[in-house]
């Protein structure tokens, strides 16, 4: 399973791309009232979740592996983990509550309009659990091939 740590930077932007285009398409959908940007939004987010739950397993290979991890770097891992950990259950709740009211065909009224605040809401647990990540890699080197040369010499 080491395997999979490398393609964490990987999975995680199309998680990334996916949710923060289902923001958009449910924003459409609802103000446009076009079926189609619902339906597509729909799929995003579903498209979304599975990518986060990849990106979950493969960052918790990534965090496996890397054996440099200072107090610092740790606290912030951990910071990102929770975020992480957030983002999806958060979503993956949308997801179900959403598929529900479809499936119910009472997607309608101000429903649309709940998702869309749903929506903008998980915004912010994307950004968070992107900043900590990225604060990883640009501010500790976390997992780039510059800090293990550094680490080992």
């Amino acid at each position: 399973m080491e395997a999979l740590a490398q393609f964490h930077p990987k999975v995680i932007h199309f998680a990334i791309a996916f949710l923060l285009g289902y923001v958009l398409l449910e924003l459409l959908g609802a103000f446009l009232k076009k079926d189609f940007f619902s339906k597509s939004a729909h799929l995003l987010l579903f498209l979304g979740v599975l990518g986060a739950l990849a990106a979950v397993i493969t960052g918790n290979q990534a965090f496996n592996v890397w054996e440099y991890w200072n107090k610092e770097s740790s606290a912030l891992m951990e910071s990102h983990e929770t975020y992480a950990t957030i983002t999806i259950f958060y979503f993956s709740a949308v997801l179900v509550l959403r598929t529900f009211f479809v499936f119910k065909k009472k997607f309608s009224g101000f429903i649309p309009y709940a998702f869309v605040v749903l929506a903008v809401v998980g915004t912010y647990f994307v950004y968070q659990t992107g900043e900590m990540g990225g604060a990883m890699v640009y501010k500790h080197g976390i997992g780039t091939e510059y800090k293990i040369k550094i680490m080992e010499e």
